[in-house]
C-alpha cells in the first residue's frame, strides 16, 4: 500500500482548503499519514540545528529525532499539501516546515556542478489552495513546485485550487465543485 503524506496547513476547522484536500485524499489509494503543521513545534532553523545537519550529512546518520519530518517526507510516495492562499503565498508555518525538511544528504544532495539531486521516494505532489479573491500570483505553489522538482526529485506536481470564494455573489458550491473536478488523479 502506497504511503500518502498529508501536510495540513489549515488552521480553521471549517476550512475550504481542508474540504478540498479531503476530497482529493478520498480519491487516492494508500495509507494517509497527516502532519498538522499547527500541532508541530516548528521554529525557524537556528545555528545549533544547522551544525547538527552538517554533522549528520558527514556521517550519513539522520537518526536524530530532529530529522523526523524530513525522513517522513523523503519516504512518502505521494504528498498532498493543503495550504490556504495568504498574502500571495501560504501561511508562514509552511515555509518553516520546508526549512526543516530540505536537508542535504536526506531529501536532496548536491551533485556535480552543485546541481541538487532529489533523494525522495515521492512520485507525486498535489498542492491544494483556496482563496477568497482571485489568485493573481501564486508564489506558494511556485515555491513548492520548484522545491519538489528541483530539490526533491518529484516530477509530477499538480495544483488544485478554488479562488474567488468570498467575492460578492460568488457561487461557492459551483467553484468548489469545479476545483474538485479539476483533480485528474495521479500520473
Amino acid at each position: 500500500m502506497d504511503k500518502i503524506l498529508f501536510i495540513n496547513a489549515c488552521i480553521r476547522p471549517n476550512s475550504r482548503t481542508l474540504e478540498l484536500a479531503n476530497y482529493v485524499l478520498s480519491k487516492l489509494n494508500g495509507k494517509v499519514e497527516e502532519v498538522n503543521l499547527y500541532n508541530e513545534e516548528l521554529l525557524p532553523l537556528n545555528l545549533k540545528e544547522l551544525q547538527l545537519r552538517d554533522s549528520a550529512n558527514k556521517s550519513d546518520d539522520f537518526s536524530n529525532s530532529s530529522f523526523r519530518l524530513a525522513r517522513q517526507f523523503a519516504n512518502a510516495k505521494t504528498i498532498v499539501i493543503a495550504a490556504p492562499y495568504w498574502d500571495l503565498s501560504f501561511p508562514s508555518v509552511v515555509k518553516t516546515y520546508f526549512e526543516k525538511i530540505t536537508v542535504n544528504g536526506l531529501t536532496f544532495k548536491y551533485g556535480k556542478n552543485g546541481i541538487p539531486t532529489g533523494l525522495c521516494n515521492g512520485q507525486n505532489l498535489i498542492y491544494i489552495t483556496t482563496s477568497g479573491g482571485p489568485i493573481m500570483f501564486n508564489f506558494g505553489y511556485d515555491y513548492v513546485s520548484t522545491l519538489a522538482k528541483g530539490f526533491y526529485g518529484i516530477k509530477n506536481v499538480q495544483l488544485v485550487k478554488a479562488e474567488g470564494l468570498d467575492v460578492y455573489g460568488a457561487d461557492v458550491l459551483a467553484i468548489m465543485n469545479s476545483a474538485k473536478n479539476s483533480f485528474k488523479g495521479l500520473k
